[in-house]
């Protein structure tokens, strides 16, 4: 690419949502730099628990219940850890987040998202499709397993009411069925709910950067360079020089505030920061779902590195110094769940999941800048929406009419 090249459209951020982004802008015949300030998908897209949620139509909600909340206020849990000397600068984002979680709101935001989330399927297919990556995601769903009848029988209620409103498919299991599908698992459950639509992809990063082929193989182009340094009139500083371009779309995460707060545009964004680390199976054992232990918050995952835990949401200011604790917590618990060897990973992974307070993306034209446009803020579901969102935003871009309504999406709903 010649220095101080001009082009129809540079995506910035080149995370799952910002590839799939610049890929369907590609295909559309816009030209399109893709500028990350590193490689394609080592930050948030890089690790999760590699699953395409067609069942997550509920965004994940502020607790509720006295018991939940009495709970993490010790901060001892692995779902949930935060610094508290980060709390007073997140309070007001979670007053905000606690608001839009009470029940009969997050019900109404639920059938919004469900918009998104009824596409994620079909979207990724047609991607790997066309990347050649079909080979990265495994149909298998996956599994929330239960240690109490309690809570078993109140998820599969909440599963049953889901099915009913939003047309998800979903299997019960009893111990003895669960045994049966995953015969190492130490038999301390007492029955699983297998989530039988979502794809399980054992390669997050690895998918990222087969749909960034992809957009390379259509004439795009993906370059280093700093989203601080763009300038209105389109104008950002790469490793190759400046690219210029009529369009410009903000796709940068948990960093998307860096661009947009220098734009005048207060938005409200926070993060949950999440780790993972990567496991080899003892001996011959095999994990054929993914797997939540729901009572204890953590989440395995089979992947083709080893076996992968992640835990839950961490509260602390992006930036913030690493703090794996809920890793540290969960490591013993899912080694009696499941036979864990040796570590593969030199040290835990971190990440940080880009989350507004009402749980939905922003997707859309920016409210005062023409042809700036957002999409970011997915929280736990990047991977799950990447596609999606691409799609709509280069639909936007390009004049058409998007293929799911995006007024709900929009910057300025706050």
């Amino acid at each position: 690419m010649p220095s101080d090249a001009t082009v129809d459209a540079v995506v910035l951020g080149a995370g799952i949502v910002g590839i799939s982004v610049a890929v369907h802008l590609q295909k559309r015949g816009r030209s399109t730099v893709l500028v990350d300030r590193r490689g394609a998908a080592e930050e948030t897209s890089y690790g999760n628990a590699g699953l395409v949620q067609r069942e997550g139509v509920y965004p994940y909600g502020f607790p509720h219940d006295f018991g939940a909340l009495f709970r993490y206020s010790f901060n001892r849990t692995i779902d949930a850890y935060y610094h508290p000397s980060a709390i007073p600068r997140l309070a007001p984002f979670l007053w905000k987040y606690w608001h839009y979680s009470r029940p009969r709101r997050h019900a109404r935001i639920a059938r919004t998202y469900a918009r998104l989330i009824e596409h994620c399927l079909e979207e990724h297919r047609a991607l790997m499709r066309e990347a050649g990556a079909e080979n990265l995601a495994r149909p298998t769903g996956w599994m929330k397993v239960f240690r109490t009848a309690r809570e078993r029988d109140k998820r599969f209620a909440e599963a049953e009411r889901w099915k009913q409103e939003f047309g998800l498919n979903y299997r019960t299991l009893d111990a003895a069925a669960l045994q049966a599908e995953e015969p190492h698992l130490a038999p301390v459950l007492c029955g699983a709910l297998h989530w039988v639509d979502p794809l399980a992809v054992i390669d997050p990063q690895g998918l990222a950067l087969a749909y960034l082929a992809l957009f390379e193989r259509l004439g795009g182009r993906f370059v280093q360079g700093n989203a601080a340094s763009l300038e209105e009139g389109w104008k950002v500083r790469t490793v190759d020089g400046f690219v210029q371009a009529r369009d410009v779309v903000v796709a940068l995460g948990p960093w998307a505030n860096v661009v947009t707060r220098r734009l005048g545009y207060d938005l409200p964004l926070a993060v949950k920061r999440g780790y993972h680390m990567h496991y080899r199976a003892a001996g011959r054992a095999v994990l054929n779902h993914p797997v939540l232990d729901h009572e204890r918050g953590y989440f395995l995952a089979p992947m083709s590195r080893g076996i992968r835990l992640t835990t839950g949401a961490e509260f602390a200011l992006r930036d913030a110094i690493r703090t794996p604790v809920q890793l540290g917590r969960a490591e013993p618990i899912a080694r009696n769940l499941f036979p864990l060897a040796e570590r593969l990973d030199n040290e835990p992974w971190m990440g940080s999941r880009p989350c507004t307070p009402d749980m939905m993306p922003v997707i859309g034209p920016a409210p005062r800048h023409k042809n700036l446009w957002f999409a970011f803020g997915h929280a736990h579901h990047g991977l799950t929406l990447g596609p999606v969102t691409g799609r709509m935003v280069a639909e936007m871009v390009c004049g058409e009419r998007p293929f799911i309504e995006p007024t709900a999406f929009r910057a300025d709903r706050f």
